[in-house]
């Protein structure tokens, strides 16, 4: 069986228009509605944290990549849901989080979030590295480059944790 969102792909590239809904919360309420929705409808939703919610130091959730499924978990098997009819997503992972550090300690704070996420069953990563860290030029944009190798750097443990 394919992931629900590599159906999607495969749909689009036939010239199928199809979707997927998102729902980016921690909150209890929003997660049981979007669970039910998926329930009834027999579709998949997506549900994804962002950095700031859930990291491995707790995010202000309080809860840590597999505190998330934990959570997400319970719900589904609270309203009847069927594991195959959700999937994790993180979204904006990166080094957002500790911009206000040096690129070593946010990157290696960046690694450590988006392998945890992978260990945690999250099968949606949006990785993004478009910020300037505490020892980047302060003036003029983040090059390119930059961005492109901090990206390479997080998806290269996004595969090593997923292997």
């Amino acid at each position: 069986m394919l992931h629900p969102l590599k159906e999607m792909m495969e749909r689009r590239k036939v010239g199928i228009t199809c979707g997927i809904p998102s729902y980016c919360s921690a909150n209890e309420f929003v997660i049981e509605a979007a669970l039910e929705r998926a329930r009834d409808t027999g579709r998949p939703t997506l549900i994804e944290a962002t950095a700031n919610q859930v990291n491995q130091f707790g995010g202000y959730s309080g809860m840590k990549p597999q505190d998330f499924m934990d959570f997400v978990s319970e719900i589904a098997g609270r309203t009847g849901t069927d594991r195959e009819l959700f999937i994790l997503g993180g979204d904006h992972l990166g080094p957002l989080t500790w911009s206000d550090e040096s690129e070593k300690e946010a990157m290696g704070k960046a690694e450590e979030l988006v392998r945890e996420y992978i260990l945690a069953g999250f099968t949606k990563i949006h990785l993004d590295t478009s910020m300037k860290l505490g020892d980047d030029p302060k003036e003029g944009p983040l090059s390119t480059e930059t961005i492109a190798k901090r990206g390479v750097r997080l998806y290269q443990v996004c595969m090593e944790a997923f292997e």
